[in-house]
């Protein structure tokens, strides 16, 4: 079976907040396809988002173009060779803002969240992330977290010192532990997955995971007619309750290739 994505991606400044520091973008083309939240004074947030999604972009654009991959020092030995890929993008981004955030005394201490998916192989699919920003599939009429916040709070939880329901009330909620340009070093969490026909994946910022409940986001999509309509209706169920924050989703649907097919019938005597 040959597979495919089809894609929709929206962001939206909410109904609190002055400007908009979250970004969103992808390669149908090259199958990455990224999402980041930024944090810092000033429009600092905002240049380190964008700095992150670019950057993972034209990383992937830059080694298709020279038929290889950067050879990043530090890469874990334990990755497949598309998580490597990932991780060193990654990497790339994270030195980048975090050398600029140095130069420039407005963007001291700038930083972004981030999770990247990069389909490939046919049905592979690797996700990388660092920060709040999440991922969820649908399959099967279940909807499953596919990251774990690196957050203080989500942090206490995994060590038992607080429940959920007691991070969801904590005011401690927006310490990030793990952020792309923070630091000069960052270990993004990376994973392997086999993706099936019919999945749809999302990757959201925490301005919409916070407010709109998982099961309430697998209603969303699945009453939606297009991944497009779905994006529009998630953004407005995170506004119908406050928008205090930004809001970014995007989602990917596996789908089989068309065109595979129509050569398949067409070699089988079936075209026209």
């Amino acid at each position: 079976m040959h597979l495919m994505l089809e894609s929709a991606g929206r962001t939206d400044v909410g109904c609190v907040r002055a400007n908009n520091e979250d970004n969103l973008g992808w390669d149908q083309g090259l199958g990455i396809y990224v999402v980041c939240d930024g944090m810092g004074g000033a429009q600092a947030g905002e240049v380190a988002s964008r700095m992150g999604v670019d950057l993972v972009l034209d990383y992937f654009r830059a080694s298709k173009q020279n038929g290889s991959y950067a050879d990043i020092d530090g890469i874990p030995e334990d990755l497949s060779p598309a998580g490597r890929h990932l991780w060193s993008a990654i990497q790339q981004a994270n030195t980048a803002v975090f050398d600029a955030g140095q130069k420039n005394d407005l963007q001291q201490g700038m930083g972004t969240t981030i999770v990247a998916a990069f389909f490939h192989d046919d049905g592979l699919l690797t996700l990388a992330h660092a920060g709040d920003s999440r991922m969820y599939r649908l399959r099967n009429g279940a909807i499953d977290q596919l990251t774990q916040d690196h957050s203080l709070v989500a942090e206490q939880v995994r060590r038992g010192m607080m429940s959920a329901e007691q991070a969801e009330r904590s005011e401690l909620q927006n310490i990030i532990i793990r952020a792309l340009g923070s630091e000069q070093n960052l270990e993004p969490e990376v994973q392997d997955l086999l993706a099936l026909r019919d999945d749809v994946y999302l990757l959201a910022t925490d301005g919409l995971t916070k407010l709109v409940k998982p099961e309430s986001l697998k209603t969303i999509i699945e009453d939606s007619r297009s991944l497009d309509e779905a994006c529009e209706h998630l953004i407005q169920a995170a506004k119908d309750q406050g928008g205090d924050d930004n809001i970014t989703c995007l989602l990917l649907r596996v789908v089989e290739r068309q065109w595979y097919h129509k050569l398949f019938d067409f070699a089988r005597g079936g075209g026209n």
